[in-house]
């Protein structure tokens, strides 16, 4: 498994259908921003199904950690990866 953190900038009205993708696959912690582990093979699918999805003037960033152990993660505020803890 990988940790990863994936970060997108589309058009608003576009928003819904990258939101609604990924949460097939992370845990969304805020606007445009989700994480959570995936394996290799997954990563990959994502990936490419992010970059087809992009249309001009668009972007995706991909954070990829070998292990959520070396993320350093600080939250303030409501954390959503705390309702994932009890699903």
């Amino acid at each position: 498994m990988v940790y990863a953190i994936i970060v997108y900038d589309v058009q608003a009205d576009r928003t819904p259908k990258f939101l609604k993708y990924l949460r097939r696959y992370l845990t969304h912690v805020q606007n445009s921003v989700f994480e959570g582990e995936l394996t290799e093979g997954t990563l990959v699918e994502v990936k490419e199904t992010l970059q087809s999805m992009l249309e001009e003037e668009e972007s995706v960033m991909v954070y990829r950690m070998d292990s959520g152990s070396y993320v350093e993660r600080s939250v303030y505020g409501d954390d959503p990866m705390d309702d994932q803890q009890f699903l």
